[in-house]
């Protein structure tokens, strides 16, 4: 199976539009990744067709996401999440390709796991206009002026929701990395990243999926994971586990 797979598979959920899932925008919640193999994703999704249903826009169900990220020259953010530091932060300004819109976003992980993000949308990726800089201002611990572009990344994604409405599942695919100061760019076409967000400990139907599947937690942040692996100086003591398990996976 493949990610074309995927596609066939995806048809068969019952839709449900952007309008309908106002009420599960989970601004403020846990979130668990997991990382396994497409395949394996092909088969999760045979399993969850009947408590599960999938966003549909203007008829499209993978859909096309790109993601331009910032730190400062010295990868202050990056350290930080290697570190393991409480309130660490990213700023991104993440594209959703199809719909043509743009969001410039600040995400906060504060030390009870809990990710809050922020975000306001925008028209270009200049973060030197006056309403990002106020943005960041309110909302960043770090100086906007000292930011700098440094990692694109490109995926396709299919949100699932649960037929309670009390979370939702990504499933990203075709993973693409490119680093702007090294100019090296890096596929990850045979995984795919499986996050669960919910706003509290409530039955979670795909968890017991995963489980049966034998796939578990793991870690997975498309910014530093991008810039380990088109970066050989950075710094990856915390992450060389998680890089070696990925090796086996795509093995």
């Amino acid at each position: 199976m493949n990610v074309t797979a995927v596609d066939t598979l995806i048809t068969q959920f019952a839709p449900i539009t952007l309008e309908e899932m106002a009420g599960i925008k989970l601004m403020n919640r846990i979130d668990t990744k997991f990382v396994t193999t497409v395949d394996r994703v092909c088969l999760l999704l045979e399993m969850a067709q009947a408590e599960y249903s999938v966003q549909e826009t203007d008829g499209m169900r993978n859909m096309d996401y790109a993601t331009l990220y910032y730190d400062t020259p010295t990868r202050e953010m990056f350290i930080a999440h290697h570190n393991g530091h409480a309130g660490r932060q990213k700023v991104r300004i993440r594209s959703y390709v199809n719909s043509h819109l743009n969001f410039l976003e600040v995400k906060t992980k504060n030390n009870h796991g809990r990710t809050r993000k922020k975000r306001i949308e925008v028209h270009d990726f200049d973060l030197n206009d006056k309403a990002k800089v106020d943005f960041m201002h309110q909302h960043l611990h770090y100086n906007p002026a000292t930011l700098e572009s440094n990692l694109e990344n490109a995926f396709r994604r299919v949100t699932l929701v649960n037929k309670n409405r009390t979370e939702r599942v990504t499933i990203d695919t075709s993973l693409r990395f490119h680093n702007l100061v090294t100019d090296s760019r890096r596929s990850l076409d045979t995984l795919a990243i499986i996050e669960l967000k919910r706003n509290g400990i409530l039955r979670s139907p795909v968890l017991e999926m995963l489980r049966a599947l034998r796939i578990m937690p793991m870690g997975f942040s498309k910014y530093c994971i991008g810039s380990l692996l088109t970066d050989p100086t950075l710094k990856r003591n915390r992450f060389k586990e998680r890089l070696h398990a990925l090796e086996r996976l795509m093995a």
